[in-house]
C-alpha cells in the first residue's frame, strides 16, 4: 500500500467520476465511512477496478437528491480515494475514502451512466510560518477542548489527537472540521474555504458559536435546578409558617389574592347558602400553598360563584302595545305565536311572582323558529342567549361535571347565565328534539328539572352543588318532530305549532324582510334592485319546495349577488328581477308541479303526508300481474304504514263481490304497491284511505281523478279515521296544484288553522267512509247493483244487522 505523502500529493486527473453526497461531507487528509444507495453511484462504483480509484465528492444543494445539472451541486469538492468498498444487502455499497484535496467543479462531461465531472485541482498547501505564529491553530484547538467538556458527543481523548496532528497547519482544520458533529451547510461552508487563513477564521466562528450556545444550554438548565430547589425550600418554610401561625391562633388570610376574593365577596349580594359556601373555601384557600393542587380548583370555583348572577336581573317592559309593534315588525304572520305572548306579557303585569312560561316552537326548518326569540328577547326587554342542544349526549353538559374530576365546568345553563349576567334571561334551547343519550346519560332526563317549573327554582348543577333559582328564566324551546321529544319532558313544555306559510305569506316575508336583507348583505344600495311580485312567486312555484322560507333567501341572494355583478361591470345603474326575466338570473326551473302534467290514471291516487319539513305530495303507484294472490310492498315504509296497507286489502278484498270486482283475481294475480321516492322513510296510518282507493282503481280498471288528494286511517270495516298534520298537508297539496282535498270528518275542526287563502284555494271534502272517497275520486264504477256507494253502504247496513242479531 502507497505511504501517505505519496497518497496526498498524487496528481488528480482533469477528467474525474464524481460521487454526489446527500447526508455526508468528505475534507482533505481525513478517512471516511459512507453508505452508497443511489442506483447512478452504485454504477460508478460498480465501473471502478481498482480500489485505489480517484473519484471527485461534491455535496448536494439542499433538498436534491438526483443531480442533473451544475446547479444541483456546490462548487468546491473534494478528490478522493477509495480504500475499501463492500457490497452489503438491498443493493447497497459499504464504502471506506480517503480525502486528498480540494477541487472546483467546472462542468459534467457525462450523466449516464454515472457523473463525469471535468475539474480544476487546488495545488497542495505549504505551511506558512507566519501564519502559523498567529496563534489560530491554538484558539481553535482550545475552543474545541471547550467543546468536549460541554457535549459528550466529543471524548476527550479527541483532543489529544488533534494535538498530534498539529504540525500540519491545513491538515490540523481539514481534520477538525471532520470530527464535528455539525451538518451539511457547515461542513460546505469550511471545505469552501480554499485559503488556510480563511478556513481556520470560519473554523473558529463555527466553533465558538457552537460553545457559546452549549454555555448557555447548560446555564440555562443550571438554573431550572435552582428554581426547583428553591421552590421546595419556600414550599417547606411556608408550611412551618403555617403551622406556627396556627399554633399561635395568628390570621391565616394574609394573602393579597385571598384579601381581594373576600372584597369581592363582601360586596356581592348572595343567598345564605351560596355565601356560606364561598366563605368555607376562601378558608380553605388561605389555609393551602399556592403551589397545591388544589388551589386553582377553589379559586375557579370561588370565581364562578362570585361571578353568576344570583341576584342580578333586567326590568321587564309591560307595555303590551309596544311588544304587539315590536312582534308585527319582526315577523309576518304567526299570530297564534304572538297572541301567546302577549298572554304572557299581560300575565306577568298583574301577577307577583309568575312562573317563568316553557314554549315549544314545533315546525319545519326555516318557518322562523329561532328568529323569533330575538323578537321576544326585543319584545319583553330582556338578555337573549341560544344553547344548541342538537347531537348533544352527555348529561354532564346540563348539569355540569363534579369537581373531583379534572377540568372540570359548570353545564351550559350556568354558564349561559354567566355569559347573560342577569338571572332572568331568555334561552332559546334549540333543536331539543336531537338530544341522544350514549353510556354518558340522558340530557333529555336533566332537561326535566330545568324546564320544569315546578321545580327549577332550585336547579343544582353538579359542579357548584348550590340551589340556582332558574324559575326567573323565560325558556323557549324549538323542535321539528315533536314525536322525538321523551314524553315527560314534552309534557312539561307549551306546544306551538308553526306549519308553515302560503305563497302569499312568503312573497310578503320576501318584500319585509329577506330582500332588504340580502341587499345589505350583498352592498347594494336603494334603487339598484328591485325585484317584482311576479317575480317572488316564479322563484316559490319554481326554484324552492319547502315550508319555510330559507331556501327562498338563498335564491334571492343568488339574485343580489348576480345583480351586483352585473352593476359593476358597468352598463346598468339598476337591476329589475321580473317572472320574464328570472331565469337569466337563477337558469331553469328547478321544481316542475308533477300533477299538472299527470292525466287520470289506474291504481294511482294522490295522498297526503306529513314530513318533518312539512306536508307533502305522495303519489301511491299499484299494479297487478299474474300470480298467485301475493302483496308486495317497496319504499321503505314503516311498521304502521306497512299494516295499513294490508288493512286496506284485506277490506277490498273482503267487499270485493260488492264492488264488481271478481274474487278471483284476487287469487290469479300478484299487487305491488308503491310509494315512490323510496330512499326517504315513511310511516304513519294516514295513507290508508288513499291506498284502498288505488287497490280498487286498479281492480275495476276506472282511473282516479289526478287532481284529488286525499288523507285518512281506514278501518276494516271501511271507515275514515281522523289524522294529524292536516295544515301541513293542504298547504302541501296548494302548493303542488291540487284541486280537491279529501280527510277525514272528525278532523273539520282543524279546519280553523289553515289559511283562508288556502281553503279558498281548495275544495275541502270531508269524508268518514271508502264509499264517499270513491264517490269524488272515481268517476264511475258501474256495478251489478247499482252504484258502488250504495252498495257498500247496504253492505255495510247488512252486517251490522248480522251482528245485532247475533247479539
Amino acid at each position: 500500500m502507497k505511504n501517505y505523502d505519496d497518497i496526498i500529493s498524487c496528481e488528480i486527473p482533469e477528467q474525474i467520476p464524481l460521487l454526489p453526497l446527500t447526508s455526508a461531507s468528505i475534507f482533505p487528509y481525513a478517512i471516511a465511512s459512507i453508505q452508497v444507495r443511489l442506483e447512478r453511484s452504485i454504477r460508478l462504483l460498480e465501473s471502478a477496478s481498482d480500489e485505489n480509484d480517484i473519484i471527485g465528492t461534491v455535496i448536494t444543494k439542499k433538498g436534491i437528491t438526483i443531480v442533473d445539472s451544475l446547479k444541483d451541486v456546490h462548487e468546491i469538492g473534494v478528490a478522493a480515494r477509495i480504500v475499501s468498498k463492500v457490497k452489503i444487502p438491498n443493493n447497497t455499497y459499504q464504502l471506506v475514502i480517503q480525502g486528498l484535496r480540494r477541487i472546483k467543479i467546472n462542468r459534467f462531461i457525462q450523466n449516464e451512466p454515472f457523473l463525469i465531472a471535468h475539474v480544476d485541482c487546488y495545488p497542495k498547501e505549504e505551511n506558512d510560518e507566519r501564519v502559523i505564529k498567529e496563534n489560530k491553530q491554538e484558539r481553535a484547538l482550545s475552543l474545541f477542548q471547550q467543546l468536549t467538556e460541554y457535549d459528550n458527543r466529543y471524548a476527550p481523548e479527541m483532543v489529544h489527537i488533534m494535538h498530534s496532528n498539529s504540525e500540519d497547519f491545513g491538515r490540523f482544520a481539514d481534520l477538525m472540521a471532520s470530527y464535528l458533529h455539525f451538518g451539511l451547510g457547515q461542513k460546505q461552508y469550511l471545505v469552501s474555504a480554499v485559503d488556510q487563513s480563511e478556513r481556520y477564521d470560519r473554523l473558529i466562528a463555527l466553533l465558538k458559536a457552537e460553545v457559546q450556545k452549549l454555555k448557555v444550554a447548560v446555564e440555562v438548565e443550571r438554573q431550572v435546578r435552582v428554581d426547583v430547589d428553591r421552590t421546595q425550600r419556600e414550599y417547606y418554610l411556608r408550611q412551618q409558617l403555617e403551622a406556627i401561625k396556627k399554633a399561635l391562633g395568628e390570621d391565616q388570610t394574609g394573602s393579597d389574592e385571598v384579601q381581594v376574593l373576600r372584597q369581592k365577596l363582601s360586596e356581592k349580594t348572595l343567598p345564605e347558602d351560596a355565601r356560606k359556601t364561598a366563605e368555607h373555601e376562601l378558608d380553605r384557600l388561605a389555609s393551602i400553598s399556592s403551589m397545591s393542587p388544589e388551589h386553582n380548583v377553589i379559586r375557579t370555583y370561588l370565581d364562578w360563584i362570585l361571578e353568576l348572577p344570583w341576584n342580578e336581573s333586567t326590568e321587564d317592559k309591560i307595555d303590551i302595545k309596544e311588544a304587539r309593534r315590536v312582534l308585527e315588525e319582526d315577523h309576518y304572520g304567526l299570530e297564534k305565536v304572538k297572541e301567546r305572548i302577549l298572554e304572557f306579557l299581560a300575565t306577568r303585569h298583574r301577577q307577583a311572582n309568575p312562573h317563568g312560561p316553557i314554549l315549544c316552537l314545533a315546525g319545519p326548518p326555516g318557518v322562523g323558529k329561532t328568529s323569533l326569540g330575538h323578537s321576544i328577547a326585543r319584545a319583553l326587554g330582556r338578555k337573549f342567549e341560544r344553547i344548541s342542544v342538537g347531537g348533544m349526549r352527555d348529561e354532564a353538559e346540563i348539569r355540569g361535571h363534579r369537581r373531583t374530576y379534572i377540568g372540570a365546568m359548570p353545564g351550559k345553563i350556568i354558564q349561559e347565565l354567566r355569559n347573560a349576567g342577569v338571572n332572568n334571561p331568555l334561552f332559546m334551547i334549540d333543536e331539543i328534539d336531537k338530544m341522544g343519550s350514549d353510556f354518558r346519560g340522558d340530557p333529555s332526563s336533566a332537561m326535566l328539572e330545568v324546564l320544569d317549573p315546578e321545580q327549577n327554582n332550585t336547579f343544582r348543577d353538579h359542579y357548584l352543588d348550590l340551589p340556582f333559582d332558574l324559575s326567573k328564566v323565560f325558556f323557549i324551546t324549538t323542535a321539528n318532530i315533536l314525536e322525538l321529544i321523551p314524553g315527560p319532558l314534552r309534557d312539561r313544555m307549551e306546544v306551538i305549532e308553526i306549519s308553515g306559510y302560503t305563497p302569499r305569506e312568503k312573497v310578503e316575508i320576501a318584500k319585509r324582510y329577506l330582500v332588504q336583507r340580502q341587499m345589505e348583505s350583498t352592498g347594494l344600495r336603494e334603487g339598484e334592485f328591485e325585484v317584482s311580485d311576479e317575480a317572488l312567486m316564479a322563484i316559490i312555484s319554481g326554484y324552492t319546495y319547502e315550508a319555510g322560507v330559507r331556501n327562498l333567501e338563498r335564491e334571492i341572494a343568488s339574485l343580489c349577488r348576480k345583480s351586483v355583478v352585473r352593476i359593476l361591470e358597468g352598463g346598468v345603474s339598476k337591476v329589475s328581477v321580473t317572472a320574464e326575466n328570472l331565469h337569466e338570473f337563477l337558469g331553469p326551473v328547478k321544481i316542475i308541479q308533477d300533477v299538472a302534467n299527470r292525466e287520470p290514471e289506474v291504481g294511482i291516487v294522490t295522498g297526503l303526508a306529513w314530513t318533518p319539513v312539512g306536508g307533502d305530495l305522495l303519489f301511491i303507484e299499484t299494479i297487478k300481474m299474474p300470480g298467485n294472490g301475493k302483496v308486495r310492498v317497496t319504499g321503505r315504509l314503516g311498521e304502521v304504514m306497512g299494516e295499513s296497507v294490508q288493512a286496506a286489502y284485506s277490506f277490498v278484498r273482503s267487499r270485493a263481490s260488492e264492488i264488481g270486482i271478481d274474487a278471483e283475481d284476487f287469487d290469479n294475480y300478484d299487487v305491488h304497491i308503491h310509494f315512490p321516492e323510496g330512499a326517504i322513510p315513511k310511516d304513519g296510518p294516514s295513507a290508508g284511505v288513499a291506498v284502498t282507493i288505488a287497490l280498487i282503481s286498479l281492480f275495476t280498471g276506472q282511473p282516479v281523478n289526478h287532481l284529488v288528494a286525499m288523507t285518512g286511517e281506514v278501518t276494516l270495516q271501511g271507515k275514515v279515521l281522523p289524522i294529524g298534520g292536516l295544515k301541513e298537508k293542504t298547504l302541501a297539496a296548494y302548493r303542488g296544484g291540487i284541486k280537491k282535498v279529501l280527510f277525514p270528518e272528525a278532523n273539520i275542526k282543524d279546519l280553523s288553522e289553515i289559511p283562508e287563502e288556502v281553503r279558498n284555494g281548495l275544495e275541502m271534502i270531508p269524508i268518514k267512509s271508502v264509499a264517499e272517497a270513491l264517490q269524488h275520486s272515481v268517476s264511475k264504477i258501474v256495478l251489478p247493483t247499482g252504484e258502488v256507494v250504495e252498495a257498500i253502504e247496504n253492505m255495510t247496513h247488512a252486517q251490522r244487522r248480522s251482528a245485532k242479531e247475533e247479539e
